[in-house]
């Protein structure tokens, strides 16, 4: 136990860095979609995209799923506090997933196939926030509230269908 404030520093560093690639990728995805037609610009976010990727948010999340293994190595009775922890353990999981799928779609921009636009990464930016808000409020709470994780989520799909919801055209007369 000696070293797990240690640890639980270095897990909380790493998941900040972690973040900070899952909120700002997808805003460069939107400029990339967005000024396609600026070949010198795109070529210049391409580099971007990859290196926040590979040098920052993909290091930064191994990080942060060994210090969390070597949190729970080190205090096993974690895991009989409640159901908060495996809340929280499924939410990262998604965390991960929604990280890979960013590669995914950082690749098809790197080669032209992607057909998203630029509405559809504002909206899948707001994924991220979601998650850490579930994350950071199970770990605190040190419980898990189904109306909270409900409310929440409703309210994350509203800003979402706000974000993709066509824009209105008016009338000229």
């Amino acid at each position: 136990m000696e070293y797990y404030s240690w640890i639980l520093a270095f897990h909380i560093i790493s998941v900040l860095s972690w973040m900070a690639m899952l909120f700002y990728l997808p805003r460069l995805f939107v400029y990339h979609v967005e000024n396609i037609d600026k070949k010198d610009f795109v070529d210049v976010v391409k580099i971007q995209e990859y290196k926040i990727y590979k040098y920052i948010g993909m290091p930064a999340m191994w990080t942060t799923i060994i210090s969390g293994i070597a949190m729970i190595y080190l205090s096993p009775e974690l895991f009989k506090t409640g159901i908060w922890l495996h809340a929280k353990l499924t939410v990262v999981i998604l965390l991960i997933i929604y990280s890979f799928s960013l590669e995914y779609f950082r690749k098809s921009l790197e080669n032209n196939s992607c057909t998203k636009s630029g509405k559809f990464f504002r909206a899948y930016n707001e994924v991220p926030t979601l998650l850490a808000i579930l994350i950071v409020t199970y770990v605190i709470v040190k419980a898990v509230s189904i109306t909270f994780t409900l409310m929440i989520t409703l309210l994350f799909a509203f800003i979402i269908y706000m974000i993709m919801k066509p824009k209105r055209v008016k009338n000229e007369q």
